[in-house]
């Protein structure tokens, strides 16, 4: 088959298919993107056309597109209303690593790269079985708790709690991996204080994260995490990406976090772009994508 007998004209509505495309070295084929996409800097100069909520059907349309990308069911009613506008619409609904991987399986399908698809897989499963023979050099395995949101408290979707153990630490609320929705993740704050984790480690949805207003919690001071000051920020835009970004420079946030809580530095090419050898930044999250806030 040709080029010319797959999608030409794709419109992705959240971040991750437009960063796989471009690594794919495809973003000619993109049109048009979700207001929020911003991996790689490049995706800047695409027309915006959406929302992770809302999405201007008329400028879609005006785009021409053969097929638009959609992720999780907060979109059902997007999709809804392009396919009564007869757009072809392709939805993802990935909230595993697995997940993550099938995704890239079929939207290489979709436009026929599937052996660059396995490749871009197999690049990807390298990097993260490096970060897991660097956690075998911690000295133990330390408690963590990832919070997605401040009010409620919503633990870590599947593939961040995943990331977390390949990153070197032991989720305190490892029943939660295989809990989709958001509001099947809310947690309390005695829940986590019984757990008392040894980290702590926030993404917002897109919020700027209040280290201080997390330790000043009623109760929080007994936590080992608060205690012994490791609790951290992990922007969004990569950690809450279901897509290649989680995998390189969030699962390399973890990372980083979880080593300088057990006293292990980190070899540079395993930190994330920007941060040195004996850093830990606390990089802002004001403009990430609100990916699960809303489920």
């Amino acid at each position: 088959m040709t080029r010319e007998s797959f999608p030409e004209r794709i419109v992705c509505l959240t971040e991750e298919t437009v960063e796989t495309l471009y690594l794919l070295g495809e973003q000619d084929r993109i049109v048009g993107v979700s207001g929020f996409a911003r991996r790689p800097p490049e995706v800047r100069t695409k027309p915006r056309v959406a929302t992770f909520l809302d999405a201007k059907y008329d400028d879609i349309l005006a785009l021409k597109p053969d097929l638009v990308l959609t992720f999780s069911d907060v979109q059902a009613e997007i999709i809804k209303q392009l396919a009564l506008r007869g757009v072809t619409v392709f939805h993802f609904n990935q909230r595993r690593i697995a997940g993550i991987f099938e995704m890239i399986v079929m939207l290489t399908r979709l436009i026929g790269r599937e052996a660059d698809g396995a490749a871009l897989i197999a690049k990807l499963e390298s990097g993260l079985d490096k970060i897991r023979d660097s956690a075998k050099r911690f000295p133990h395995r330390p408690r963590v708790y990832f919070e997605e949101w401040d009010d409620p408290l919503i633990g870590g979707i599947g593939w961040v709690e995943e990331l977390i153990e390949i990153a070197g630490g032991e989720p305190v609320f490892p029943a939660l991996v295989g809990c989709g929705k958001a509001q099947d993740r809310v947690v309390t704050a005695a829940d986590v204080i019984a757990r008392d984790p040894e980290v702590i480690l926030a993404s917002w949805c897109g919020k700027k994260v209040k280290i201080d207003e997390i330790a000043s919690r009623p109760g929080w001071d007994a936590i080992s995490a608060v205690r012994n000051r490791h609790v951290y920020e992990i922007p969004s835009d990569c950690i809450l990406q279901p897509g290649p970004a989680s995998l390189t420079d969030g699962v390399k946030h973890l990372h980083a976090a979880i080593a300088r809580a057990v006293g292990v530095e980190v070899a540079q090419e395993l930190l994330p772009a920007g941060m040195g050898g004996s850093e830990f930044g606390t990089a802002t999250a004001d403009d990430a994508e609100v990916h699960l806030l809303e489920e």
